[in-house]
């Protein structure tokens, strides 16, 4: 979300399928009314956030009213509580957030109703005039009844969001791979191959590659630090949806796509003077490392445990641009965080610069603790 886009709506002068707006927060006796919308948009048939958005009066020519004084405004975390308390399907709640936005000296706030594909979204017990079982949903800009459920074809619509039905091949493969209980071996003399059990025409295969032996740091503090590169290749039917690469660490006892990388510029040039290596979650390459990943608390989670000391892990592709910024900033400073610090044993390898894998092993660790830091850092400033 940001102003342009909420502005843009503001200027439509009309709801729509995925937008609403309010006049003022809802009062102590509107309780009913706040979880029914919020349902509703978070079950909207236009698969993306959803915004209410309160501080403009529709029966006032969709003017401004600003909500700085309004005693029934909620923040996030109240709004949060607010929805954990209800008694929802499964325990899966729609997931909020208030965002506010300043014009001149008027503040409106929306509350953002974020996609999911874990629709739809009802409840177990009766929460007021809020029925449970009934399944709510908004059409153009008119919101389900709560008295009544919503038409049994856009009802359809939501559960097949649930299994990915209605999503692109990829991203129907990256909700499949989330269980991968679900996923049999098929017979093959040249590759390991696997298939979804209730859509086989998706499948995964690992090929060696026999052309590639380089060294990352990362593999110099497993027992075994020989690399093996495979191929990880991705199809529905015979079309090839994506294409990873793939390593064996520690002599095969633990699988998982290579890391990306990225890096920083400390000069005007632009080579990185910093570089590390990432998962973002929810990536492909996160995914499919979450997929080979059979955690037995043997052998290959040490190997697991001690590959991923190496790794950076952010939330979101956001999060790194902004932890990339404040390394930046921060780096020069990167002599107070080498205490503690556990060097491996690096072996001599023909052909490596080995002070170079040693300094992107020790970097590797500076940059875990400063990820540590930066979060810590936002938190505060968040409750602060």
């Amino acid at each position: 979300m940001n102003k342009s886009e909420i502005l843009d709506l503001i200027l439509l002068k009309q709801e729509g399928s995925y937008w609403d707006f309010k006049r003022e927060w809802y009062s102590q006796d509107k309780k009913a009314d706040l979880l029914h919308d919020i349902m509703c948009m978070a079950n909207n048939l236009s698969n993306r956030n959803a915004y209410i958005i309160i501080g403009v009066d529709e029966e006032n020519d969709y003017s401004f009213s600003s909500v700085k004084t309004d005693p029934n405004r909620r923040n996030t975390q109240q709004l949060v509580d607010f929805i954990r308390e209800k008694h929802f399907a499964g325990g899966v709640r729609p997931i909020v957030s208030v965002e506010s936005l300043g014009f001149n000296e008027i503040e409106i706030d929306v509350i953002v109703v974020h996609n999911s594909d874990v629709t739809p979204f009802y409840l177990t017990e009766k929460f007021q005039s809020v029925m449970p079982s009934n399944i709510y949903t908004r059409v153009m800009d008119s919101n389900t009844p709560k008295n009544k459920s919503a038409d049994l074809s856009h009802i359809e619509m939501l559960w097949k969001k649930r299994f990915g039905l209605l999503s692109p091949p990829l991203e129907r493969m990256m909700i499949y791979l989330k269980s991968p209980d679900l996923w049999d071996s098929s017979p093959s003399s040249y590759e390991e191959k696997m298939y979804y059990r209730f859509s086989p025409e998706f499948t995964i295969e690992t090929v060696m590659d026999d052309s590639k032996n380089g060294y990352q740091y990362y593999l110099f503090n497993q027992t075994d630090i020989r690399p093996r590169w495979y191929d990880i290749n991705l199809y529905y039917h015979q079309t090839m949806l994506a294409s990873l690469e793939g390593l064996s660490l520690d002599g095969g006892r633990y699988f998982t796509p290579s890391p990306r990388t990225d890096g920083v510029s400390l000069t005007q040039y632009h080579h990185w003077d910093v570089a590390f290596k990432y998962y973002i979650k929810n990536s492909i390459e996160y995914i499919v490392n979450e997929f080979y990943y059979h955690p037995d608390g043997d052998d290959e989670t040490i190997a697991h445990d001690r590959f991923m000391e190496c790794i950076l892990v952010f939330e979101t592709d956001c999060e790194k641009e902004n932890f990339k910024k404040y390394l930046k900033l921060n780096w020069k400073n990167k002599q107070c965080y080498t205490d503690n610090i556990w060097l491996p044993y690096f072996k001599e390898i023909e052909g490596y610069n080995m002070d170079v894998i040693k300094e992107e092993y020790m970097n590797s660790q500076i940059l875990k603790k400063m990820l540590d830091e930066f979060r810590n850092k936002k938190g505060d400033s968040i409750h602060g």
